[in-house]
């Protein structure tokens, strides 16, 4: 062996660092190819994320309930503004309407009389059942089906019959009540039927 065996081997030494570093190298960048086009590792609180289902307002449907109740509105309205108007009397602002019609101090026609009546019977827009189902729908439109949000919505509910009761002057009227509790026994229900999915 002589002085060219060892300058060899320094070489190959030389020669294998740089084919070593070279194969570091284009490993990187096969595991960078790999990353790009293969699957990523997430973390269970990003994937927690992605599984938990969004809500959305129902916003077509928000849409058209709010049309027909302001149509029925202002029939209900015009309704008793032609039963008053019969009378002799005014009204001076909406809440009159409502003052008017709680303190009994009117009669009323036949035809306007059998209106009401259909209207507030048990299968009538205004009747219990309808009018109970009318609120749920719109509560859960709003809230885009979020069963978190059940007692948000019942609450609000709450504090509009609140007011209701406050314009109208007094208890308000059997029906009111009977639906009322017809909207807290579907809000029950609901609240049941998420509370059974956990």
């Amino acid at each position: 062996m002589g002085v060219n065996g060892v300058t060899n081997g320094v070489n190959t030494a030389d020669a294998y660092g740089t084919y070593s570093t070279a194969k570091k190298s284009s490993d990187t960048e096969a595991v960078k190819e790999e990353n790009t086009s293969g699957v990523i590792y997430e973390s269970s609180a990003s994937t927690e994320t992605a599984s938990k289902k969004v809500y959305k307002q129902d916003t077509a449907l928000i849409a058209k309930l709010k049309a027909d109740a302001d149509a029925r509105a202002a029939q209900f309205k015009s309704l008793v503004e032609q039963m008053i108007a019969n009378q002799g009397k005014t009204l001076g602002k909406a809440d009159s309407i409502w003052s008017f019609l709680s303190s009994g101090n009117f009669t009323v026609d036949a035809a306007t009389k059998a209106q009401a009546q259909a209207d507030i019977a048990e299968d009538g827009y205004w009747g219990v059942e309808q009018t109970s189902g009318r609120i749920i729908d719109f509560a859960t439109a709003l809230t885009g089906g979020d069963p978190d949000k059940i007692e948000a919505m019942r609450d609000a509910f709450k504090k509009g019959f609140e007011q209701a009761t406050k314009t109208w002057g007094d208890k308000l009227p059997d029906i009111s009540q009977k639906t009322y509790q017809a909207v807290m026994d579907k809000f029950d229900k609901l609240a049941e039927a998420a509370n059974s999915k956990n």
